[in-house]
């Protein structure tokens, strides 16, 4: 039986998904896949995609579909982001996404059990629904959006809590990057274990 085979059945509600650049992380500038799940307990004040949080007002996409679209693309990366995704089980797609050879990446605040078989985990903690501490040893890239200055105390919680060659980040939130880029700018000189991680596919317009 084929991997296909096997998970003919499973479905995911895909509010989206595109080819574009990675804009964000140690993968930006990146050609990737992006799927964003609907579905979503966090609940975070600013987020930019709150219609994904209630996954049943998205249509549910066959994991055969999600792997054809990737398919008539070049890049070998896919990134599963919502919503947020670990509150689906992710095992079906990550095995027929890696069947296919691709990369498995995935943006999420790890706040409920996260499952599947990731090449790559984003885990962006979030005040409003914390991550599971079993979730932390996960992380390949920690990043920490900065809303105020507060969040530098709180960022230093979570970066002792993951694996010592975890990257990490501090990106700051959207609407209030001008007043939170040079806050962030002089912490990481002073806090050199630290990086700048900037939307950059929103500075350039793109997905």
């Amino acid at each position: 039986m084929s991997v296909i085979q096997e998970y003919t059945d499973v479905q995911y509600p895909v509010m989206e998904h595109f080819y574009t650049l990675q804009g964000e992380g140690f993968y930006s500038g990146q050609a990737a896949y992006f799927i964003r799940l609907g579905g979503c307990d966090v609940g975070c004040v600013w987020c930019d995609v709150k219609e994904s949080w209630d996954a049943d007002a998205h249509p549910k996409m066959s994991v055969e579909t999600m792997k054809e679209l990737v398919e008539l693309h070049p890049g070998k990366i896919v990134v599963v982001t919502g919503g947020e995704p670990s509150m689906h089980d992710l095992v079906p797609i990550t095995n027929v996404l890696h069947a296919a050879g691709m990369r498995t990446h995935i943006e999420t605040s790890a706040s409920s059990p996260l499952t599947g078989n990731w090449d790559w985990v984003t885990l962006s903690p979030k005040k409003f629904k914390a991550p599971l501490p079993e979730n932390m040893h996960l992380a390949n890239e920690l990043k920490i959006i900065v809303f105020n200055k507060s969040d530098f105390a709180w960022a230093e919680e979570f970066a002792a809590q993951v694996k010592p060659e975890c990257k990490l980040y501090l990106q700051p939130e959207w609407d209030k990057r001008d007043a939170m880029t040079p806050l962030i700018i002089d912490y990481i000189q002073q806090h050199p274990k630290w990086q700048l991680s900037l939307q950059t596919h929103k500075y350039i317009n793109i997905p």
